[in-house]
């Protein structure tokens, strides 16, 4: 759903802005057509005041209103194509003999025809670009992956490796897995053929990939600070549990110069200039048919692929403790996910080149650009939604059921004994944040409202003393007054 305000042109008012009052405003409206300020209530007040800060962080759409065939729904086309296909088996094609082929392309034309249903059928989300049935596909995709996932949990742990085999024959074999530590020297004089060959080990394909990771993930967060708490807090992680995957085992600058300053920095770096051009650009669409040169067309059809609008989101952590919980939980529900993908290869051996890793990484980024945007209008949305979205309410099952799938597979590493210095720090942050939390949230409120209070009543104290004051002199003027008029008349 699209809350920006859609402008079209008219005769009598250009731009689609209203020409005047309407009548019958109210004497609101009256009052600030006079000048007069308006008086509001307190609740009314700060709703409207909360619409004008939503609305500044929301960019103005301008759409012709052009609907054309690749909008329809095509409700009926998708179902008669489906229905030709299923004949087609049926009639025309020979059932092979093959047992387990006739399983795994029953279970393939079973999430097919699941994926034809959802992405006509489905609700839509809050993106429309480039076009609404795309994430509609995702959201069915959503779907299939927790089932799969589901089916995984309550299988045995042998069976559930096992299982993978029928999705590739490589799988179902443990792999070891590479640790980065080790020599941690940036320049090894022992080496004298390649002194720096520590730094160009690391130097593999995971490092564009780190970049374009974090790229993407500010684009779905749309915000620096907490993009840069979650990519610190992760070196963090890997730090706690590098004694239970040994992948996570690092040299030093490896975690900060590496990954922390150089592939997420500059990734966040880049995406934040991305938001501001995406915050700035102009959203003015039209009809491709309504365009008449041929530069036009083919600009329009590249912006088709970028937002139908922009929203920048103002999270507001220190605002309320709703909204500071809120973003705990973000972060903590970002950092479980990027935990689930070091586990889940682990205890599924899957190698990390894996398609299977890399098509679960494009699975979250298409969906978790969603998640994020219905998150925000949860948290945002002045109407209080009481229902979190269904894409949001989808990758937080996602994620709560692979770190289940982890705990069952493998709860011999996750019971590794942690480091008693890794303990104390972690208990350290907790204390610092839960004081911050109470102090921000709880003491200073109290006081705040203490010091208005006491404010107030100096205020109302000090009126009182200039109306007893006023009063006094009046009646004092008076006594004058009369007594002159006495003196006249005698």
């Amino acid at each position: 759903m699209i809350r920006n305000a859609v402008r079209k042109a008219s005769a009598g008012e250009p731009n689609g802005l209203p020409g005047g009052p309407e009548p019958g405003g109210g004497r609101q409206q009256q009052q600030q057509l006079r000048g007069e300020p308006a008086r509001k209530s307190g609740v009314s007040g700060r709703r409207e005041e909360q619409e004008r800060e939503r609305r500044s962080t929301e960019s103005e759409v301008f759409d012709d209103g052009t609907v054309t065939f690749f909008w329809r729904a095509h409700t009926l086309t998708v179902l008669f194509i489906l229905t030709c296909a299923l004949v087609y088996v049926t009639l025309l094609e020979e059932t092979p003999q093959d047992t387990a082929y006739n399983i795994k392309r029953g279970i393939v034309a079973s999430i097919l025809v699941f994926l034809c249903f959802g992405v006509t059928q489905a609700k839509d989300g809050p993106f429309s670009r480039p076009h609404p049935a795309y994430w509609r596909f995702w959201l069915c995709v959503s779907v299939v992956y927790e089932l799969f996932l589901i089916f995984i949990l309550f299988q045995t742990v042998q069976d559930g490796r096992q299982f993978m085999k029928f999705i590739d024959p490589k799988l179902g074999v443990p792999l070891p897995e590479r640790d980065y530590g080790g020599n941690c020297l940036i320049f090894d004089p022992g080496n004298k053929t390649d002194p720096y060959h520590n730094i160009w080990d690391k130097l593999d394909g995971f490092v564009p990939a780190h970049f374009l990771g974090w790229y993407l993930k500010t684009l779905m967060i749309r915000d620096w600070w907490m993009c840069m708490i979650i990519s610190v807090m992760f070196e963090f992680l890997e730090y706690s549990l590098e004694h239970q995957l040994p992948n996570f085992s690092e040299c030093w600058w490896d975690h900060w110069i590496m990954d922390v300053f150089l592939c997420n920095g500059f990734g966040i770096y880049c995406a934040m200039k991305t938001l501001e051009w995406l915050s700035m650009k102009p959203y003015h669409w039209q009809g491709l048919w309504n365009i008449h040169s041929y530069k036009g067309k083919i600009k329009r059809i590249a912006f088709q692929f970028t937002p139908y609008s922009w929203v920048k989101f103002e999270w507001k952590p220190a605002s309320n403790l709703r909204r500071w919980l809120a973003v705990c939980g973000i972060i903590f529900m970002f950092l479980l996910a990027e935990l689930n993908t070091f586990y889940l290869k682990f205890v599924l051996w899957m190698p990390p080149e894996h398609y299977l890793v890399l098509l679960r990484l494009v699975f979250f980024v298409h969906v978790g650009g969603v998640a994020m945007r219905e998150i925000y209008d949860f948290m945002d949305d002045l109407k209080f939604h009481k229902k979190l979205g269904q894409q949001a309410w989808l990758v937080a099952a996602i994620t709560v059921t692979e770190f289940l799938i982890v705990l069952k597979y493998d709860p011999y590493t996750l019971t590794l004994p942690i480091p008693f210095y890794v303990i104390q720090c972690w208990i350290l942050g907790f204390i610092l944040v839960l004081t911050w939390t109470i102090w921000r949230f709880f003491i200073r409120n109290i006081t705040l409202r203490w010091k208005e209070t006491r404010l107030q009543k100096q205020e109302n104290l000090s009126e009182k003393r200039k109306m007893g004051n006023g009063s006094t002199s009046l009646f004092i003027k008076n006594k004058y007054n009369s007594n002159d008029i006495r003196q006249k008349k005698c």
